[in-house]
């Protein structure tokens, strides 16, 4: 085989491992569970990898939110001045006119791919359960997500307040502000639901436990089959602690 044919035999062993790594997987579909603290999540994560080739990660302490704030804050910097003027070595921002914002969202897909969803060769969706979506831009930052990971839908589970303040997770703060804190977090939540129209699908601890047959409309959204004796077996199961 002369020097081009092995060549090409090399890019083609290389796109096979980018492709079963994560990377240039255009038919993947993405799912992320919003929710907080000790609302059922860890519950809903284990529902949803039931699904056949549902590959859906646990938290990961809002790590992806450090790469918003790195892809925003460069942007803005991008478009403070003139890009004339910050492509002059003289300039205290030297080339920070030039950031790639296309380049740097297909990289933090690729980033997140390879390090924190790691989708199977046979995944067909995958994404991450949260709890830390308090922060105040939280709008901007789904708003970015689906820009990152392109067709982006969003589970936004809740749970009866008085049950989630009891919890040990909870229960060591004031009980009037951990009250407050819920309201306004699941308030912003329910409000990105809204906005997100038919991209968030939302659910209700209390709902579902009582009658799990009430997360067949989950299942109709996902455009998946529902398999109440799965769901059961699921739900029999204690997740999280």
């Amino acid at each position: 085989m002369d020097d081009a044919g092995t060549d090409r035999e090399v890019e083609a062993l290389r796109r096979q491992v980018r492709r079963l790594r994560g990377r240039d997987r255009q038919e993947l579909g993405y799912l992320f569970v919003v929710t907080y603290g000790r609302s059922g999540s860890t519950l809903v994560t284990g529902l949803l990898n039931t699904i056949p080739g549902y590959v859906i990660r646990g938290e990961n302490r809002d790590a992806l939110h450090h790469l918003f704030l790195f892809h925003t804050t460069l942007l803005a910097e991008k478009h403070r001045a003139s890009r004339g003027e910050l492509r002059q070595t003289t300039s205290s921002f030297f080339g920070i006119g030039d950031f790639p914002p296309q380049q740097s969202l297909d990289g933090i897909r690729r980033l997140a791919l390879d390090t924190v969803l790691r989708p199977r060769p046979d995944t067909r969706v995958t994404g991450f359960k949260e709890i830390r979506w308090y922060h105040p831009d939280v709008a901007e930052y789904v708003a970015w997500l689906r820009e990152v990971f392109p067709g982006a839908r969003f589970v936004v589970n809740t749970r009866d307040h008085a049950d989630v303040a009891r919890s040990k997770w909870w229960a060591k703060g004031d009980p009037e502000q951990t009250a407050a804190a819920l309201a306004d977090i699941e308030s912003r939540l329910l409000a990105i639901a809204d906005d997100l129209g038919d991209a968030a699908y939302r659910i209700h601890y209390d709902d579902y436990v009582s009658d799990p047959t009430v997360l067949r409309g989950l299942f109709d959204w996902l455009g998946e089959d529902f398999d109440e004796a799965v769901v059961r077996e699921t739900f029999a199961v204690k997740h999280s602690s």
